[in-house]
């Protein structure tokens, strides 16, 4: 499997070309164009994060029920993907202890990465953020997107993000929930708020904008939906 990222950052699409009887496992309706040569069908995934269980607790993360499965029966049959959001996209290579991500950041995946429901605890609960993130492990090739352009942080020790801004990071780091200053109150109405501090080693993928935050912000613009 051979994956080049185009258009970075701001419109990325991922172009990824298969070899032969190679599958690639995608969200649904993340397709953008393919070879005439490509199979394509639609599953829930069987095993690990798989059946109608896992589809369920998909769901329940943010990401669609269903996902579709491209297969090439020669070399060099090409598939391009996009995300729904404007923003990047990473390329990154599961494998030892394996990758957290966000809800609704994951974009494609080698089949045998297992994609599973994580349970972040009520912490994440209170940072205004969704609770489940999607637990990958396995190996092979992994897409995810992101709102904005993708940076990556090499913690060593300790490093502190707004909880909006992470896209995901290596299960090898732990974290908390916690204010950004030395007071909750000045922290609130500095307009930051909660923040995640990670410990440990390992990678952390940050994007540059706030989906949440810029909903917050369109939202009450855009006119009223007609009855």
């Amino acid at each position: 499997m051979k994956i080049k990222i185009l258009q970075q950052p701001d419109c990325a699409i991922a172009r990824v070309t298969l070899e032969t009887r190679e599958e690639l496992v995608a969200e649904a309706g993340a397709m953008v164009a393919m070879s005439e040569s490509i199979n394509t069908s639609t599953t829930l995934r069987q095993g690990k994060g798989g059946g109608i269980l896992g589809g369920l607790k998909r769901m329940v993360a943010g990401e669609s029920l269903f996902l579709s499965v491209f297969r090439s029966p020669i070399s060099g049959g090409e598939v391009f993907l996009a995300p729904k959001l404007l923003g990047d996209i990473l390329h990154y290579q599961v494998a030892g202890s394996g990758l957290v991500v966000q809800a609704t950041s994951y974009l494609a995946s080698h089949s045998d990465v297992d994609i599973d429901l994580g349970f972040q605890g009520f912490k994440s609960l209170f940072s205004g953020e969704n609770i489940f993130w999607l637990d990958l492990s396995g190996q092979g090739d992994v897409l995810i997107n992101s709102f904005g352009g993708i940076y990556e942080v090499d913690v060593k020790d300790e490093y502190i993000v707004d909880t909006g801004h992470i896209v995901a990071f290596e299960k090898t780091l732990n974290f908390e929930i916690t204010k950004s200053g030395s007071s909750w109150i000045g922290a609130f109405l500095g307009g930051e708020g909660l923040v995640c501090r990670f410990r440990g080693q390992g990678k952390l993928y940050c994007q540059t904008h706030n989906s949440t935050a810029f909903g917050q912000l369109v939202g009450p613009r855009l006119p009223a939906k007609e009855s």
